[in-house]
Parts: C-alpha cells; sequence; structure tokens
C-alpha cells in the first residue's frame, strides 16, 4: 500500500522558528538545499524521508509532531463554522479547508474568530440584549477564550508540567506534609472550617480554609491549587503574558486554568503516571488509588500526556452536564467536539447518568470512518450534607481502536465485528449521516426532501 504524501510545512516552519535557525542553516544541518527546503516549508513539496530523519537524529524531534498539531481539529471547526446557513451558497470544499489548515492556520483561526463574533452578535440582536455593539463583543466571550487556548495547545504546557514535577520529586511521597509546609513557609495558616466553599483564602490574614466536606482528593488539589497560585506565581504570569489574551477577565480565567494544571500535574507527574497508565493498561480505579486522585482527575490527566518524545496514548476527554453540554473537553485524537449546541444523543457519556459508579464501554465510528473504543462514567458531586444540591457530571474517555491492545476496558470488545461500532457524529447540525434515527434538527449542508405522502424514522429525507 502506497504510504500517504506529508505535508507539514506549518510544522516544519514552527520546528525552525523554535530552533532559531534561518533557512540556510536549517537546510543545511537536513541535508537538503535551501530551494527544496522553501518549498517544503510553502507545502509545495511533501516531506521527504531524508528530512524526517534528520529531524530525529541532528535535533532529537519527535516526528510524529509533524502529523500532529492543529490541522485536524482546525478544519473540523471551520466545518462546523461554514455550516451556518449564512455560508449556505458560499461554502468552499474540504481540500481548501485542508490546505488553508496546512498553508495558513493563522488565516484559518482568523476566520473562526470572526464567525464567533458574528454568531454572538446575532444571537445578542435575537435576544434583543441592551449592550448590543458594544466593542468587547467583537471578541471571544473570556470562557471561550481560554477554553481555545488550552485547545490549541493539546492541554499540555510544558514548562508548568515539568514545574509540577519537580514539586513532586521534593515531596519524596508526602505530598499534603511538603506542601502544608511549604505554605506555612509563606506565613499561611491551614485551617479544616464547614460554610466558607470548598476552599477560601484570605490574602490579608494569609488563612487558607479548606472544607472538610470535601473528599480527600478534592482537599488535595485545593490545597496544591493555593499554592501554584502563592508559589508558582511567576511561573504561571510568564505563561499568562506569551498567551496574549484579549482582557483581565480571560487572564484570571486563565489564572485559575493554570493553577489547576500544576495541582493536577503535581498529584500525577507526567514521568511515574505515564509508566503507571502503561504498567496498569490504563485502568481509572487503580490509577485513582495509586495517586490518590479522583477518577475524574485521572482522565483528565491522561488526556494531557503529550509531552514531545514522551506521549501517552492519545485520548480525547470530555465532561458533559445533565443537558448533554459540555463542559469540559479536550481531544489529543481526530475526534472533535461541537463547539456549538450538545453533543451526539448516541454517544454513551449520556447514559451514564442512569447507571452510577458504573463504567460503559462503547465501540464507535465517526462518520470519517475512524473508530474508537469509549469509557464512560458518572462523576456524581455530593454537597457534602443533608440538604446540599448534588452536582451531575458525566465523564468520557476515548482513543482510537488501534490503541484497544493498550486498553484494559477494551478486553472482551469483539472488534473485529463491523456492526459492534455504533455510528456517532459530532452534533447533528454538522453530521454527515441521512440516516441516523436520533437526529435532532437537519444537517445545515445538506438539502431537504419533504414528501407528504411518506414518513420514515424522520419527517423529511436528506438530500446529496
Amino acid at each position: 500500500m502506497a504510504m500517504r504524501k506529508l505535508y507539514a510545512g506549518a510544522k516544519l516552519r514552527e520546528i525552525r522558528g523554535r530552533l532559531h535557525l534561518t533557512q540556510k542553516d536549517f537546510a543545511g544541518k537536513l541535508g537538503v538545499s535551501l530551494p527544496y527546503l522553501n518549498q517544503m516549508e510553502n507545502n509545495n513539496r511533501p516531506v521527504s524521508t531524508a528530512v524526517v530523519l534528520g529531524l530525529a537524529q541532528e535535533f532529537g524531534i519527535d516526528v510524529t509532531e509533524l502529523r500532529a498539531g492543529d490541522s485536524e481539529r482546525l478544519i473540523s471547526d471551520m466545518r462546523e463554522a461554514l455550516a451556518d446557513p449564512v455560508f449556505a451558497d458560499a461554502a468552499p470544499p474540504l481540500t481548501d479547508l485542508r490546505l488553508a489548515a496546512s498553508n495558513a492556520p493563522a488565516l484559518a483561526r482568523a476566520f473562526l474568530d470572526l464567525h464567533r463574533a458574528y454568531r454572538q452578535t446575532h444571537e445578542r440582536l435575537a435576544s434583543l440584549d441592551e449592550a448590543l455593539g458594544q466593542d468587547r463583543y467583537a471578541a471571544p466571550s473570556p470562557w471561550e477564550e481560554v477554553r481555545d487556548f488550552f485547545h490549541y495547545c493539546d492541554n499540555y504546557i510544558d514548562a508548568v508540567d515539568r514545574a509540577a514535577e519537580r514539586f513532586a520529586e521534593k515531596a519524596e511521597g508526602d505530598l499534603v506534609a511538603y506542601t502544608q509546609a511549604v505554605l506555612a513557609d509563606k506565613g499561611v495558616v491551614l485551617r479544616h472550617e464547614a460554610g466558607q466553599g470548598v476552599r477560601n483564602y484570605d490574602p490579608a490574614s494569609r488563612i487558607l480554609t479548606l472544607s472538610p466536606r470535601a473528599a480527600p482528593e478534592t482537599q488535595r488539589f485545593q490545597l496544591l491549587h493555593q499554592y501554584a497560585l502563592l508559589g508558582q506565581a511567576q511561573l504561571i504570569e510568564a505563561t499568562l503574558d506569551l498567551a496574549r489574551f484579549q482582557s483581565d477577565t480571560s487572564r484570571e480565567i486563565a489564572r485559575i486554568g493554570m493553577a489547576n494544571y500544576f495541582a493536577g500535574a503535581v498529584l500525577m507527574p507526567y514521568t511515574r503516571f505515564a509508566e503507571a497508565a502503561r504498567d496498569t493498561r490504563h485502568d481509572l480505579e487503580r490509577l485513582s488509588i495509586q495517586f490518590g486522585a479522583s477518577i475524574e482527575q485521572v482522565a483528565h490527566r491522561l488526556s494531557t500526556l503529550q509531552r514531545p518524545g514522551a506521549k501517552g496514548v492519545p485520548f480525547f476527554f470530555a465532561r458533559v452536564d445533565q443537558a448533554g453540554t459540555v463542559t469540559k473537553r479536550h481531544s489529543a485524537t481526530r475526534l472533535q467536539f461541537a463547539r456549538f449546541g450538545g453533543a451526539c444523543p448516541l454517544w454513551n457519556v449520556h447514559q451514564a447518568f442512569e447507571t452510577p459508579t458504573r463504567f460503559l464501554r462503547q465501540l464507535a465510528e465517526t462518520p470519517d470512518g475512524v473508530r474508537y473504543v469509549i469509557l464512560a462514567r458518572d462523576v456524581s458531586k455530593s454537597g457534602g450534607a443533608w440538604g446540599q444540591p448534588t452536582r451531575r457530571f458525566a465523564i468520557s474517555l476515548g482513543c482510537e481502536v488501534k490503541h484497544a491492545s493498550d486498553l484494559i476496558y477494551a478486553d472482551g470488545l469483539d472488534l473485529d465485528r463491523e456492526a459492534a461500532f455504533q455510528p456517532i457524529g459530532i452534533s447533528c447540525r454538522i453530521c454527515e449521516r441521512a440516516a441516523c434515527h436520533q437526529r435532532a434538527v437537519p444537517p445545515l449542508e445538506r438539502r431537504l426532501k419533504v414528501d407528504p405522502n411518506r414518513r420514515g424514522s424522520l419527517p423529511y429525507e436528506i438530500g446529496n
């Protein structure tokens, strides 16, 4: 079978910039001519085998980086944006989207920002928002901006991750005692009292209060979160400076995200956690016990194992609420999540609410023909006392079926039977499946045929 040609011009330019080399110097070290390198960087030629070997041998580059990156998710995001009715007569073909994502990723992101601004303004017009027309509506919401920042970083922040790993090594196994001692050296007094939320820190008195009603893993996480804000402030601020968020609110939300990232990476240090994940074949319950983390924290951490040269199994991770809204999301796989609206109802994560504490397994196939092993479980969070509300969530963790041997949850599944794979999509509005019995709305890219004399599973037929 012929190998698919690899066009990775944008990634080559990114690697060269990271190494601070001119095109001439880069070409010389790779053993190719300057014009040939120029053609590869502009996607006029595919990346040659000699260049791939040169990147690995000369610079120690993880060559899987050439196939990684933003292209697939940019294509998915652009396809969803172009499904908007405003583009009904002008949507470009998929080949053009692939060219834009590969050759001009900055332009593709600018298009997505522009469409997001249009959509937000349109929605506010529809709801007669009094603040229509103010300049801040031309930008993405702070929450979306931060979500997209982590999304396009592959949910892996190298400097923060490595700092967390060094902190965990210094703790020498007694993480809570070490963190408390470090905070005490900074003048922080730790108390355990109910009634002030899960965590409350008073900068004036330097009193940190944790709720004794919270689960032990939650208390550990919040203790580390507070240390990150106080003890790793310089690193976090430097990382935020590089992100160049458009508003102070975005920066504040991202600061919380960075502290959460640090806390999770300390609880589950990269090298040790990645090794344990391989040894247990990604058994979430065993990893949860071994690292003193919750099931959700373990699943989320598995999706961040994207360190160059030491990558884990590429997972997607998502958390949904009972309304089907995706409240957390990340994908290191080709599967991307809908930016607008709910998730596919055929996805097993929605069934997890019906079976508390049980893991649900699913073999699924997306419209692009990629097959996945998917795990789902509810992660409801008690309020800790009678009369306090329970927060209901479910999580989903999945990988492509080619990694099934590395996943204990795939044992016993019939991976060779075609009918075992359930067809799922991203969201109804961009799903290409014509015969889905659970379709909520018609696909925006396809024409409809309505026949009053005929009724199938849907009140319309989807044309080509």
